[in-house]
């Protein structure tokens, strides 16, 4: 029995209360081997020519001198995005609409760019707390500011992961208990917006993973 609207994704299978629901966050890697061995397919050149896009543009935002930087974005993408697809499959456990998670992701990265930037860059880190042609008598605001906003960012990109991912979810879950206290002769109306809302959730998977990436991306090409 459901103890309340949130409960549907709290984790609760177990073994030995080790919780087997995120396991799910790695069923992605199993897909991945199999477009190296296999014969070419649609889905593997498609897959393919993503990546190589989204590395083409991580390039152009981090430089050539941070091409493995590049690389480790490109597999940030895929772990997000097949978790975002893996939870849109019935009884499937979705570990990115969970805090633990994205914050997991997003804190380290930041944390790892901060310190770099400000053990290597220290001049170049004071001078983005005050924009160019700031009034001197604005410079403690924007200072503040500035400092805040860079605090908050990996709050933002673990929340804005989570809150997109729950949302949708939350409405898929809100329609299929409408079901059964529907007449049959509509009940077509409530499969047509599921299907339509599916599609929806399937594009909103793929663009959360991208913005995820291109953001992180772009914290880093501030500090080198």
């Amino acid at each position: 029995m459901m103890a309340g609207l949130f409960s549907i994704f709290d984790p609760s299978s177990s073994v030995f209360s080790l919780s087997l629901n995120w396991i799910s966050t790695f069923l992605g890697t199993m897909f991945l081997p199999y477009l190296y061995w296999a014969s070419p397919s649609r889905w593997g050149v498609g897959w393919s020519g993503l990546t190589k896009g989204l590395y083409n543009e991580f390039k152009v935002i981090l430089g050539d001198r941070n091409l493995g930087l590049g690389l480790m974005f490109v597999s940030l993408f895929t772990l997000i995005s097949f978790n975002n697809f893996l939870g849109l499959l019935p009884y499937v456990f979705t570990s990115s609409s969970h805090l633990v998670m994205t914050l997991s992701l997003a804190l380290p990265l930041w944390l790892s760019f901060m310190v770099f930037g400000w053990v290597n860059h220290t001049q170049q880190m004071f001078s983005h707390l005050v924009p160019q042609g700031t009034p001197g008598v604005l410079m403690p605001f924007m200072v503040l500011i500035e400092t805040i906003s860079n605090i908050i960012r990996p709050g933002t990109l673990a929340v804005r992961l989570a809150a997109n991912m729950i949302a949708g979810h939350l409405l898929l879950s809100l329609l299929g208990n409408m079901g059964p206290s529907m007449f049959f002769s509509v009940i077509w109306v409530l499969i047509s917006l599921q299907i339509l809302l599916l599609l929806l959730e399937s594009a909103v998977a793929i663009i959360q993973s991208y913005v995820f990436a291109v953001l992180s991306s772009l914290y880093a090409s501030e500090v080198n």
